[in-house]
Formats: C-alpha cells, sequence, structure tokens
C-alpha cells in the first residue's frame, strides 16, 4: 500500500518551488563555460602565452571533459548518489575554475616563468575542471527521470534550467562589462586582475545557487519503470548499427562546432579586428544571447516534425553563413554593425542549436534505456572535436605570428 501512494505521488506534477530549486542547479556549470568559451584563449594570450600553448590548455580541458562524460554517466547509472556526484563535481569546478583565473600556481612556487610551466599548470587545472564540469553536468541533467515520472514536470524542469542557463550567462557578460569598463589593461597584471574578478565573482554567484539546490532538492530514488519492471540495457553496437546515429552525431558536431568556436574568437575579432572598446567584449556576447533566448522560447510552441527540424535547421545553417559572410568583409569603419550582425547570429544559434537537440529525441525514439549513451557519446565527439578545431586554428594564428 505504502508503494503504492509513493508511485502515485511520484506521477504527481511537481510544485514550483522543487522545480526552482532543481532548475538553479546547473547556474556555475553554466556560468564558468560560457567564461570559459569566451575568455580563455583571449585571457592566456594577453598574459603572454602563444596561441599554440593557450589551445593546448584549451584541448586538455575538452578532451577530459569528454572522456569525464561518458565515465560519470556509466558510474552514475550504476551507483546513483546524484547529489554526492554534483556535490563532488562542483567543488572541483570552483577550486580548479578559479585557478585557471587566478595566475600560474607553480611558477609563483618555482619562482619561474617558463612558459612550458605555466603552459602545463594551467592544462592541469583546465582538465580538473572539465572533469568536475562533467560529473556535475551528468548528475543533473540525469536527475530529470528520477525526480519526477510526470511528463508535464519533466519538460517544466528542463525549461527552467534552460531558463537559468540564460541567467548565468547574462549575470556574466555583466559582470565582465562592469569590470572591463571601469577598470584599466594595461600590463599584464592588471589584465589578470580583470579576469581574476570576473572569474571570482562568477564562482561566488554559482555557488550560490548550488548550495540552494542541495538545500532544496532531496536525493532522487534511482527508479526502473513505473511499476518496477526491469528492461534490459541496451548494448553500445545496437546505436552504431543505426545510420540515422551517425547523421544527427553528424549534425550535433557540426552545430557546436559552429557555436563555441565563434564564441572563443569572437572576443578577439571585435578587439584586435574591430579595434572596439573593451565593454564589446561583454556587450555583443549579450546581444547574441538575449536573441537566441527569445528566438528558443518562440519555437517551443511549433508542432514539430521532421520535415520541420531539418527546414529549420537548413535555415540557421544558411542565416549563419550570411552572418559569417557579413563578418568577414566587415570594416573597422563600419565597426558598429556588428551589434546587427549580432541580432542574426543569435537568431541563427537558436535555429541550430533547438533543431540539433530534438535531432537526438528522434533518434532516441522510445530506446529510453540507451539515451544516456546517445547523450554521452554526443557530447564527447562535440568536446573532443571542438577541441581539435581551436586547437588547429590557434596554431594557424601562431604560426601567422611569425610571417
Amino acid at each position: 500500500m505504502s508503494n503504492d501512494i509513493e508511485d502515485d505521488s511520484f506521477t504527481m506534477p511537481l510544485g514550483r518551488w522543487s522545480v526552482f530549486y532543481y532548475g538553479v542547479g546547473h547556474m556555475l556549470n553554466d556560468i564558468t563555460a560560457a567564461c570559459w568559451f569566451t575568455y580563455l584563449l583571449l585571457f592566456l594570450t594577453d598574459i603572454g602565452l602563444s596561441p599554440r600553448n593557450a589551445a593546448t590548455v584549451m584541448l586538455s580541458g575538452q578532451i577530459a571533459d569528454g572522456f569525464a562524460t561518458i565515465f560519470a554517466g556509466e558510474l552514475i547509472d550504476r551507483f546513483g548518489h546524484f547529489k554526492i556526484w554534483h556535490g563532488a563535481g562542483s567543488i572541483l569546478v570552483a577550486v580548479s575554475f578559479s585557478s585557471v583565473f587566478g595566475g600560474c600556481l607553480p611558477c609563483k612556487i618555482l619562482a619561474t616563468c617558463s612558459s612550458t610551466v605555466e603552459t602545463i599548470s594551467y592544462s592541469t587545472f583546465a582538465a580538473i575542471f572539465n572533469v568536475g564540469w562533467a560529473a556535475t553536468q551528468v548528475s543533473h541533467m540525469s536527475m530529470v527521470n528520477c525526480i519526477t515520472l510526470n511528463s508535464t514536470s519533466r519538460v517544466v524542469l528542463a525549461s527552467c534550467r534552460n531558463a537559468f542557463t540564460m541567467v548565468a550567462n547574462l549575470s556574466l557578460y555583466g559582470i565582465a562589462l562592469i569590470v572591463f569598463d571601469v577598470s584599466s589593461a594595461e600590463t599584464h597584471d592588471d589584465i589578470e586582475n580583470q579576469y581574476r574578478w570576473i572569474a571570482y565573482v562568477s564562482i561566488f554567484i554559482g555557488c550560490c545557487f548550488v548550495g540552494v539546490f542541495h538545500l532544496g532538492t532531496k536525493e532522487p530514488r534511482s527508479k526502473i519503470g513505473v511499476q518496477g519492471d526491469c528492461h534490459a540495457r541496451i548494448s553500445w553496437a545496437y546505436w552504431f548499427q543505426k545510420v540515422l546515429y551517425y547523421q544527427v552525431a553528424l549534425v550535433y558536431v557540426l552545430t557546436r562546432l559552429v557555436l563555441n568556436v565563434s564564441q572563443a574568437y569572437l572576443a578577439f575579432y571585435v578587439i584586435n579586428d574591430l579595434r572596439m572598446a573593451q565593454s564589446a567584449k561583454a556587450l555583443i556576447p549579450a546581444i547574441i544571447y538575449i536573441c537566441s533566448f527569445i528566438v528558443s522560447v518562440v519555437l517551443q510552441g511549433i508542432a514539430w516534425n521532421g520535415q520541420r527540424l531539418k527546414a529549420y535547421y537548413s535555415a540557421g545553417g544558411i542565416l549563419w553563413m550570411f552572418c559569417g559572410a557579413a563578418i568577414f568583409l566587415l570594416t573597422r569603419s563600419l565597426s558598429s554593425f556588428i551589434y546587427a550582425i549580432s541580432i542574426f547570429i543569435g537568431i541563427a544559434n537558436a535555429l541550430m542549436t533547438v533543431t540539433a537537440v530534438s535531432m537526438q529525441s528522434v533518434l532516441i525514439g522510445q530506446d529510453l534505456n540507451g539515451c544516456a549513451f546517445v547523450c554521452g557519446s554526443l557530447s564527447f565527439l562535440d568536446k573532443v572535436s571542438c577541441g581539435l578545431a581551436l586547437f588547429i586554428l590557434q596554431s594557424f594564428q601562431s604560426k601567422l605570428s611569425f610571417i
């Protein structure tokens, strides 16, 4: 009788506070990820690292994230304890991220300014940061299905999380806008202080929300089926035999490449090529994200099918190509037009992201017992490919600097 009552409560809609407590649980990850892709390469090159060494730091983090995502998903599936994984990952994120933007600690201990020591130090903390990030991400995402069986509440939980992702990104760009506007950056120490303040304030805000999440969210009980029935886990080989898996993987990876690489190099372009004010490094990404969020909300009201997914994804890709051409042709005298271009970039990002993620659901279909592997493997491909792309581009930039 007690089990029936518990199952009934498990299928009831969640209250607003339960949704809120869950939704804020990814704020630390979101705000640090925005800082990672937007400012890491710029920070490392500004303090004296070569473009190739800066790319090595980024690559080490991306590869660590890719492998950690797969292993974290497998271990969480086996042993549970979502909040322990989330808390441990958050601690790693906070400590290591403050070290990534907090200066080279081994350099101070060894009293050396060797670029090799700097690269190894930043790469180590970047890898630790991404391992913690992966543990927090996987535990928070997989927790949804164990918090409730109510399909509407699951959508509400995901929507709340996405809303706070926007809050996290805009918080970062707000912090950066203030820091870049009120402080000067004439020396390497000034630059380090700027990014250190951005990182520390971001970590503080994220940790506050992590605390709210852990205080307000109960450890969910792992369930297998609504009535306790057990379904056999799907072999990884099952997915590798499906052509659709490779098609969706290609679409998803290309989408993440466009978003992450453009985000990483936008600050370089605004400052080095267009010679705009330091505050533009924060204002332009904020415009992109606001526009992307608005379009994402509008897209939620559309009845989707396979053909519509393809059409909207193609529209986003074509729009991005026009934006890329406009950026390529833009001159310093017309630099103000980057604000208008950023609006269309935000629209294109939303069209591509929403449809690419939705294609994962089409691939998974009714094979719910294999959804963790699908999400984890696609995330692995995303992280590694982005890391390699940034490494190659930075290496190319390093060669150009000697010409």
